[in-house]
């Protein structure tokens, strides 16, 4: 069958509860929305969800990160941490949908806390890496999608918005993000869209969004099955302009009916 998933990081659903809810409202075909930095633990996270007869599962930690799924229909939770990611943060959940695996995933920026900082970026890059490798061999079709702080390419950042030793530029992430497309991923927007500027971040400051200096950092990767069926990849650009939006806006995917529920 059709399957239609998104991603948002939405900073703070707390804060934006509403703006999800008038979001999946409005997207009826979207089955799963994937959300990113919710900062809140999994008992904070608001019940009108539920409420409203969606599925919900949460990896959340107190103030900071977090990541939840959002489901029309039943999720099967097979892990709610990045296997090979040793920390406490809450960065990853991962669900089966259709006989597809959604892994929603919020890699660290790599910008603060210093060499630490920036090598707990790279790890996770590198347990991604195992973690496709493993679902790769387990015969999974899946897809990671979230927000993967890093523009791959120079064309993925508009000019002057990020400083050239900004780590969402840095050699090393974008080895990273390589690393997993040459293990057989397909980044899905460059799939249908090999070139041009396509942004998914706007900074709060210095008129950001007004002027289009954007950033491109919310990415799906899909294995190999996944991207024959990929027929769009689209960016909500419209709720950056909302009234106290998230700096983010949503990326939804929609696949074609499945052929084989395996590579």
């Amino acid at each position: 069958m059709s399957l239609t998933f998104a991603s948002w990081n939405i900073n703070s659903i707390r804060t934006r509860a509403h703006l999800v809810k008038d979001w999946l409202d409005r997207n009826e075909a979207c089955t799963l929305l994937c959300l990113q930095e919710i900062k809140c633990e999994a008992h904070q996270f608001p019940p009108l969800f539920e409420e409203a007869g969606f599925h919900v599962a949460v990896a959340g930690q107190k103030a900071y990160n977090g990541v939840a799924l959002i489901s029309r229909a039943p999720l099967t939770i097979t892990t709610d941490h990045l296997p090979g990611f040793e920390s406490d943060e809450a960065r990853y959940i991962e669900a089966e949908l259709d006989d597809v695996t959604i892994g929603n995933l919020y890699l660290p920026n790599g910008n603060s806390g210093g060499e630490a900082g920036f090598a707990k970026k790279l790890n996770f890059f590198d347990a991604l890496y195992h973690r496709a490798r493993a679902l790769q061999q387990g015969g999974r079709s899946f897809a990671f999608i979230g927000d993967y702080n890093v523009c791959p390419t120079d064309e993925d950042y508009a000019p002057k918005a990020l400083s050239p030793d900004d780590a969402l530029l840095h050699p090393e992430s974008r080895a990273g993000f390589r690393r997993l497309l040459w293990s057989g991923l397909t980044d899905a927007l460059r799939c249908l869209h090999p070139t041009g500027q396509h942004y998914t971040f706007w900074d709060y400051q210095a008129g950001a969004y007004q002027r289009n200096s954007g950033l491109r950092i919310d990415h799906a990767l899909l294995s190999p099955r996944l991207a024959d069926r990929l027929t769009s990849f689209t960016i909500d650009k419209d709720e950056r302009g909302r009234d106290k939006p998230s700096d983010h806006v949503p990326v939804v995917v929609k696949l074609d009916t499945a052929q084989s529920s395996h590579e």
